[in-house]
């Protein structure tokens, strides 16, 4: 299939680094040139997309990932996500008379797990110390930053969130967000982080900061205490997978949505989709029943796995997805799609990062909204995520709201391997964008060829729960009358990071160890190697 695409891809032999914006990308690749491996590289570029991109990341965040270190030939998954304060209460929350958790609140606020990644990523796997990869984001918040374009335009409209709490005004410029092209600095930011290179991630849990943002989201009505944060650690978990069309897809266990993707993509492998054709009506339609289905066993059962009534292994099995594959209809979209009946059991930016070595990281670092919940620790720089509105507030929900509970979360890294080697990291960010994003990826390139960058170029939609499905743009208008027809309350959309996603792939040759990247068009991303 030849595809127009509307960006090249990067190629390179010695390592890549990609990502949703360039300074953040260079300050990967500079760690790769000095020495540094993937999780190096990856943990660099983290930290310093909390500075070129803070309204969609940082240290205030959490963090998922997944590993490959080509002399394991494994893949290992780190879930670095935080839980709700020993002190959190449904019931407070329900006697308030609220129906869902305000994402602008302060019981919105669950631990920041990101520094507890940044640290257990690079002490099991790195070559370099925390305070060698956090010198190129200091370096950016202390001397400045020209914002690029799209950021500039997030900026704006994430901006007003910052208004919330008392400290938002250390992410603008007298008030308001900066312009494309204007010099950015971050002082406190800067100071932050050089408290975490000095002092690794006790500085963050166990110090003085835990200590100022417990007391000021106190302050704010919320209920963190510093206990909360001593008690927090980052957990290497077993990852998960399935096999589609040959090639093995992993993703990060619950309560990541990683599970979604699986799902989706074992419905999908029951279709002949290079058949039906490349951005075809019936293509279309088998792929937004697939991810509707997944969304319903997903968003009913995922949450904190300690909490969960049944096993991922019950919802990615090849019997589950018959079951649920055959409520598929060719020619009409199923008109209300719920939990199947799974047997009991006794979750932005993205980055990825691959070196000369065949070492991967796919990693995901992310405040969930724009700016968290819109908090800024006075004097830090930090802004505070917002997972906890996350929670359900119905008490018989598995996703409900319970004290040292992690939330479900939409973050889900990806990565691909082949007869047991390394293929491809990748990923979309999104929210609910994400999954979807990942199975329109993967079957842009598995079933109908495409190369990295033309899977991420090419039209998507976009299916939001309890608003229909959305079909950018650039797509033909066919596709949108042909979903109509077939029952799909099928909407245009323009182009948009937040709304189709933003994405990044890198793709390794297992003959020759060349690199192949892909950036989103959709965002001022860049893949960058030498």
């Amino acid at each position: 299939m030849k595809f127009n695409s509307r960006r090249s891809n990067m190629s390179a032999r010695n390592g890549m680094v990609a990502t949703t914006q360039p300074l953040a990308a260079m300050a990967g690749l500079r760690i790769l040139m000095e020495g540094g491996n993937a999780v190096d590289a990856a943990v660099a570029t983290a930290a310093a997309l909390n500075v070129v991109e803070p309204m969609s990341t940082g240290i205030g965040g959490d963090v998922f990932a997944l590993v490959w270190m080509d002399s394991e030939k494994r893949v290992r998954a780190l879930n670095a996500s935080g839980r709700s304060s020993a002190n959190a209460s449904l019931d407070e929350l329900v006697s308030q008379g609220l129906g869902a958790i305000p994402d602008q609140s302060p019981y919105s606020v669950n631990v920041p797990g990101a520094v507890s990644g940044w640290e257990a990523i690079l002490d099991a796997h790195g070559r370099m110390s925390l305070a060698d990869v956090l010198k190129p984001a200091i370096a950016y918040a202390e001397d400045g930053f020209p914002v690029s374009e799209v950021i500039s335009g997030a900026w704006e409209t994430s901006g007003a969130r910052l208004g919330v709490g008392p400290a938002g005004g250390e992410l603008l410029i007298g008030g308001r967000a900066p312009k494309t092209g204007e010099i950015m600095r971050m002082p406190e930011l800067a100071n932050t982080f050089r408290a975490v290179a000095e002092g690794g991630a006790d500085a963050f849990y166990r110090g003085d900061i835990a200590e100022r943002i417990a007391a000021f989201v106190q302050s704010q009505g919320g209920w963190l205490t510093s206990d909360d944060f001593a008690a927090h650690t980052a957990e290497w978990v077993e990852p998960i997978s399935t096999t589609y069309r040959g090639h093995t897809v992993w993703q990060c266990p619950p309560p990541s949505q990683g599970v979604n993707t699986l799902m989706a993509l074992n419905l999908a492998e029951g279709f002949d989709l290079n058949a039906m054709g490349f951005q075809s009506v019936d293509a279309y339609h088998h792929l937004i029943e697939c991810i509707r289905l997944a969304f319903a066993d997903g968003l009913h059962h995922v949450t904190d796995p300690d909490h969960m009534s049944v096993a991922v292994s019950s919802l990615l099995s090849n019997r589950y997805a018959g079951s649920r594959r055959a409520e598929i209809r060719a020619d009409l979209a199923i008109a209300e799609v719920g939990p199947g009946l799974v047997p009991a059991h006794p979750d932005t930016v993205y980055l990825n990062c691959v070196d000369g070595d065949g070492n991967a990281c796919s990693f995901i670092n992310s405040l969930f909204m724009g700016f968290g919940s819109g908090l800024v620790v006075p004097g830090t720089g930090i802004a505070l995520h917002n997972r906890g509105a996350s929670f359900s507030l119905d008490p018989n929900h598995a996703n409900a709201l319970a004290p040292n509970k992690r939330p479900f979360h939409t973050l889900i890294p990806g990565l691909v391997t082949q007869d047991g080697e390394f293929e491809m990291v990748y990923g979309v960010m999104g929210a609910m964008q994400q999954a979807q994003g990942h199975l329109q990826v993967l079957v842009n390139m598995i079933d109908h060829g495409l190369s990295p960058q033309e899977a991420l170029d090419a039209p998507r939609f976009s299916v939001r729960l309890g608003d229909g499905v959305y079909v950018e743009d650039i797509a033909n208008p066919s596709i949108v009358n042909g979903l109509k027809s077939k029952g799909h309350p099928a909407l245009n959309r323009t182009p948009h990071q937040g709304f189709f996603g933003s994405g990044q792939i890198i793709r390794r040759d297992s003959e020759s160890g060349a690199l192949t990247g892909a950036s989103e068009p959709r965002a001022d991303g860049a893949a960058v190697g030498w």
